[in-house]
């Protein structure tokens, strides 16, 4: 069941990181440690200020300018991690936010946030670098079955953004696509009735490129 829409959300922190290299058994390199940063702060078509992709062929790009995470669900995770450290940036995101889930925001929501105009293009899928992080491999398995993915924003005017701004949900045009009617759809086993609900989603104008390729 869906929840009651909330149109109001605050962005509670800001995070950005550059590419790191790591040592180990299997060398790595990624941006997945993102920081918290204070004060205003650049949002372009395709990042934040000082923000950058490890892999682009994966990440990236317009469709995934900006990666957003729900603070609601940190005290599960704490939990279920055993990481009462875990906080903004945990799961690698620019944006976390409060008083929204996947439940209560949709593909392709148009939302407000300080001088910038985002909307909402897909889910967040989970990659094996969340896990390595987090020294729990399963943990991108986890979190698709747990439905706490996450989701991604598309930028349709730049401008400056700043923790503790509330973001607003100016438009709501495709409300039958909750991001966590998204992923059910996505993940499901392929069934008939689920490649006819996989086809509908695909033919979403404000679903992410990839996304529809995929589906398709």
């Amino acid at each position: 069941m869906i929840e009651e829409v909330k149109r109001v959300m605050v962005l509670l922190s800001l995070q950005v990181g550059r590419p790191r290299a790591f040592d180990g058994d299997e060398p790595w390199v990624t941006s997945i440690h993102k920081q918290p940063v204070a004060g205003p702060r650049h949002l372009g078509p395709l990042n934040l200020a000082d923000d950058e992709q490890a892999d682009l062929t994966v990440h990236g790009g317009p469709d995934k300018a900006v990666c957003a995470y729900s603070a609601d669900h940190f005290g599960f995770w704490r939990d279920t991690l055993g990481r009462p450290d875990l906080g903004p940036g945990a799961f690698g995101e620019n944006f976390t936010l409060t008083g929204v889930v996947e439940a209560s925001i949709c593909l392709g929501d148009i939302c407000e946030v300080g001088a910038a105009v985002v909307q909402v293009s897909q889910p967040r899928s989970p990659c094996w670098k969340l896990g390595r992080r987090w020294a729990r491999l399963d943990l991108p398995k986890l979190v698709l079955r747990e439905g706490r993915t996450g989701w991604y924003f598309r930028v349709l005017q730049p401008g400056i953004v700043e923790a503790g701004q509330e973001m607003e949900v100016r438009d709501r045009p495709y409300p039958q696509w909750t991001i966590a009617e998204v992923n059910r759809v996505a993940y499901a086993k392929r069934t008939p009735a689920i490649l006819e609900e996989r086809h509908a989603l695909a033919t979403c104008p404000a679903l992410a490129e990839s996304w529809r390729l995929d589906l398709e």
